[in-house]
Order: C-alpha cells, then sequence, then structure tokens
C-alpha cells in the first residue's frame, strides 16, 4: 500500500508543506495539521492513480506498480483512496474558510488529473492549479493569514506545471504504448524537455523578479544556475547522441532545476511573514 501511495513525491510535498507553514510562523500543533492534511491528499491522488491506471500498467507489466503485479487488490487501493480523500476534507475544514476552499480546490484539482485529464491536451492544468494551491493554502490557514501576492500563485503553479512534463520524461514510451494522450506524450521526448526547462524558468523568474525589492544574493545565484545548468545539460545530450550513449543529462538538469525553485518558493514565502 506504501508503495502504490507514491511515496516519494508525497513526502516531497508534504516536506516542503511543512516547512512552508513553520516559515509563516505555524506553531507546533496547525503545522503537523498542515503536514497531515497535505499528506493525506497526496495518498489520495497516488491511491487513486493506481486504481486507475491498473489496468494500462498490467497491460506493460510495471513491476513497480504494486496491483498490476498482484501485490495488492485494486479494490483495496481505491478503498484507500476514498478515506484519504475524506480525511483530507475533514482535515482542511479545521482552518479558516478561504485556506479551506484552496485546500479543496487542489485536492480536486489533482483527483480530475487522475481521471479524465491525465489523458487529454489540458493535463498540465491540475498540476498548475494545485501547486499554485499549495502555498496560497499555507498562507491564509497561518495564524496571521497572509494575501498570497499574484507573483507566488504564479510562481507555484509554473513550477507544478513544469514539474508535471519533467516527471512524465522517464515514462513517455510506456504511456503512449497503452492510449495516454496527456500533453507531454503529445509533444514526445524532446518537446517535453523544452516545456519543463521553459516552465520551470518562467518560474525561477516569477519567484525571483516578483517579490519587491532588488533580489537577493541567493536567488540571484539560483537564477544564473538555472540559465548554466539547462544549456549545459542539452549540449551534454546531444554529445551523447553521436556517441551512441543514454541521453539523461537535461532531464537531470530540469529536475535539479525543480528543486532549485521548491527552494526559493519556501525563501521567498517565508520572507512574506517579516
Amino acid at each position: 500500500m506504501i508503495q502504490a501511495s507514491h511515496p516519494a513525491p508525497a513526502v516531497a510535498v508534504t516536506c516542503v508543506a511543512a516547512v512552508l507553514a513553520v516559515g509563516v510562523g505555524h506553531p507546533a500543533g496547525p503545522t503537523v495539521r498542515v503536514a497531515a492534511m497535505v499528506l493525506a491528499s497526496q495518498l489520495a491522488v497516488g491511491w487513486a492513480n493506481d486504481a486507475i491506471d491498473a489496468r494500462r500498467d498490467r497491460a506493460v507489466r510495471r513491476a513497480d506498480k504494486p496491483v498490476a503485479v498482484g501485490d495488492v487488490s485494486r479494490r483495496a487501493v481505491a478503498l484507500a483512496a476514498g478515506v484519504a480523500a475524506l480525511v483530507t476534507v475533514a482535515l482542511a475544514t479545521t482552518h479558516p474558510w478561504p485556506a479551506t476552499a484552496v485546500a479543496l480546490l487542489g485536492l480536486g484539482s489533482a483527483l480530475l488529473y487522475d481521471w479524465p485529464l491525465k489523458l487529454t491536451v489540458a493535463s498540465a492544468l491540475p498540476y498548475l492549479v494545485s501547486f499554485a494551491a499549495l502555498p496560497t493554502f499555507v498562507l491564509l490557514s497561518a495564524p496571521a493569514p497572509i494575501p498570497p501576492p499574484v507573483w507566488l500563485i504564479v510562481g507555484g503553479g509554473l513550477l507544478g506545471a513544469g514539474a508535471h512534463f519533467a516527471n512524465a520524461l522517464p515514462d513517455l514510451a510506456e504511456d503512449t504504448r497503452v492510449g495516454v494522450r496527456g500533453l507531454p506524450q503529445r509533444l514526445g521526448v524532446a518537446g517535453s524537455q523544452g516545456v519543463a526547462a521553459a516552465l520551470l524558468l518562467a518560474a525561477t523568474a516569477s519567484l525571483v523578479l516578483g517579490p519587491a525589492g532588488a533580489p537577493t544574493g541567493p536567488a540571484l545565484a539560483a537564477a544564473a544556475a538555472a540559465l548554466f545548468a539547462l544549456p549545459a545539460g542539452w549540449l551534454a545530450d546531444r554529445r551523447a547522441h553521436r556517441l551512441g550513449r543514454r541521453r539523461v543529462t537535461a532531464f537531470r538538469a530540469v529536475m535539479a532545476l525543480a528543486v532549485v525553485d521548491v527552494a526559493l518558493l519556501v525563501g521567498e514565502v517565508a520572507a512574506l511573514r517579516g
């Protein structure tokens, strides 16, 4: 059941939410409630994804999917997704109503990705909405609620949309074979790499240039690293292709940029408290 929940992204997003909560001044108890709600929502989305995709995962013999290999039943995973969704709603209602509304928007958007938007040209939309909702929820649920600035909402959404394309890259061939026709599958490897990079660079620009005042030293360093890493990754992959080697450097550069953007997001949210 843990493996079927997509534990790595679930834990990563939960940790980001907890750090954001601490950064804007949540005491220990409310921070735990924020983290628990985000974790429950991640579990709901992950389990729902594996329940919905069970037939496709079996078709391509996904050894990393417990439902596909028979380690856990599709019914059990679907039931767990429903319970986790109800827990998410219950925990969301313990926050002020604007934060509750944003939390439920994020959950609903993510579940719509699982079905049907994952199969359509609008597959990036749920990532954009749900990732924009995360810092917005944390700010609105703070002891002294902080109105989320537009640049932060935009930066979070662009980060999520970029992560969608980057995350889809390793499975593009298998997804296409079983009929998943989201936007990354329609664009292919090169197109998805380019869009992921463009979205993550735009997220970086929003998080660096959006706040009032001159950009900080760490923010400028992050922007410079992004501008260097992506072209370097593409050039390394072109060289690897000429030599007949596997092309993975650009993908790693895109993922590294996503990590940098998360760090920028955390730092800028903490600065809003002041």
